[in-house]
């Protein structure tokens, strides 16, 4: 229920934003827009994650992560850019990240494996256009859905220092299917590089 309700106001909102030209209307239906995408992101992150069908969570059952993790481990581990393993299915739980993933985002592997990704990094609140859930879950399912890499626009997502205080970031992202030998998904691998200096400098 809650699923279409979301959709439903996702139309609305987004013939409101099309029909009106008052910049104070504009501004308010923009952020009921972003926040009903944010909303639907975070069910059908919960509910089914970037698996689209029954078949593909039922098959993943079956699927041994331990063998296939151990391919790319070291690789994984040692690499001087930020990556993130995440599980595909409902949840999106985070499988693991690296050191330079957890330097670039203010986390540490112990705090955050196991965890829903969206727990970890949520929209700022401050912020009522963020749109940073709503477009990393779309790009995730994308993956989920073709089975091929994806690659985000620059995407603003503000993060939490070690205060828990929101700050400002700046992305690029590149979302990647790890799949077994029979060909299904096992893994969702998220890449990262830190744009903010760049954005900021052309502003």
């Amino acid at each position: 229920m809650q699923q279409f309700v979301c959709e439903q106001n996702i139309v609305h909102f987004e013939r409101l934003l099309n029909e009106t030209s008052d910049p104070t209307v504009q501004n308010t239906v923009r952020a009921l827009l972003a926040s009903a995408k944010r909303q639907l992101a975070l069910l059908n992150s919960a509910a089914s994650g970037a698996v689209s069908t029954p078949l593909d969570q039922r098959r993943r059952q079956h699927i041994d992560g331990a063998t296939i993790r151990r391919q790319f481990q070291p690789e994984f581990d040692s690499s001087p850019h930020p990556y993130m393993l995440l599980d595909p299915g409902p949840g999106l739980s985070i499988v693991d990240i690296n050191d330079a993933y957890a330097a670039a985002t203010f986390i540490s592997r112990v705090d955050v494996v196991g965890r829903s990704l969206f727990e970890i990094f949520p929209d700022n609140p401050d912020d009522p256009l963020a749109d940073g859930v709503s477009n990393l879950y779309g790009s995730l399912r994308i993956v989920g859905e073709t089975g091929q890499a994806h690659a985000m626009a620059i995407q603003r997502y503000d993060i939490r220092d070690p205060a828990g205080t929101f700050v400002e970031r700046h992305w690029q992202p590149i979302n990647s299917p790890i799949h077994d030998t029979a060909g299904h998904l096992v893994f969702l691998l998220h890449h990262v590089e830190d744009v903010t200096t760049e954005v900021t400098a052309r502003r």
